[in-house]
């Protein structure tokens, strides 16, 4: 079992969400911090939060489709604190659209979704991905530091109407961890490094709370549970999954019971 005490956690989209609440977990249990996001304002904001809990932070602005600062950002985790046990990569977008949208009245297709909404997706949410956890694994490797990286797919890689762009990049997270794994596996890292995804379901984070209630009551109609996942909920889960060094290569849906599409 690994200790979260004095481990470091490398954190993408760290200002807020998901991540924000990864970060709490991690610093409530004796961890160490690296947050990184787009824009300062917002990481201010988590770290002034995180260090009023007496927890140990570095932050870093960067783009998560830079080659530049993803190495960065994982250069900044080994000069700050010496080695890097969680890779989180939580950076991510929506832009839904349909693929095609035919006209109801005439049947033609009068929209359809634009090339920069699809690749903006990809990049950020995929490429992003791929860089962040290439650059750490590299320094984890490098530095024999041993820890997870956990990946963050949705219960949409599962397939839903309108997010062509989202459910392909996060169904591409839920085979990265049996390639990595594999990989890892053929040169001798996979008792040192595991790789895992998280899916989670529809979460409670600020923007889906914050949605018209009609709106909201109609996403918990299809939850069995009835309510929301909490972001605090993923960064238990996550926790639990860096302790545990049985598990690798695999997905865990976290969506309190979500069939898409049916009952049962």
């Amino acid at each position: 079992m690994l200790e979260i005490k004095d481990s470091v956690a490398v954190i993408t989209g760290g200002g807020g969400g998901i991540g924000f609440a990864v970060a709490k977990y991690w610093v409530q249990n004796g961890g160490k911090v690296v947050l990184a996001d787009v824009a300062q304002e917002p990481l201010d904001k988590a770290a002034a939060e995180l260090k009023a809990m007496q927890g140990e932070v570095v932050t870093v602005v960067g783009d998560v489709t830079s080659e530049e600062d993803s190495a960065r950002l994982a250069d900044t985790a080994i000069e700050k604190f010496g080695q890097i046990n969680l890779v989180a990569p939580c950076a991510g977008i929506i832009k839904d659209g349909m693929m095609v949208a035919p006209d109801r009245n005439t049947g033609k297709v009068t929209r359809k979704m634009s090339l920069g909404d699809f690749s903006k997706v990809i990049d950020i949410n995929l490429t992003g991905v791929f860089l962040t956890v290439r650059e750490c694994a590299e320094r984890m490797i490098n530095n024999n530091c041993k820890g997870l990286i956990c990946l963050v797919s949705s219960s949409g890689s599962l397939g839903t109407a309108g997010q062509i762009n989202y459910a392909s990049s996060k169904a591409a997270m839920s085979i990265m961890p049996k390639v990595i794994t594999a990989e890892f596996f053929r040169r001798g890292l996979s008792g040192q490094i595991r790789c895992m995804a998280i899916a989670p379901g529809y979460v409670g984070t600020e923007m889906v709370k914050g949605m018209n209630q009609s709106a909201l009551d109609k996403i918990l109609s299809d939850v069995p549970i009835g309510r929301l996942i909490e972001p605090e909920e993923i960064a238990q889960l996550m926790g639990d999954m860096y302790r545990n060094e049985a598990i690798a290569g695999e997905v865990f849906f976290i969506h309190g019971g979500l069939r898409l599409g049916s009952r049962g």
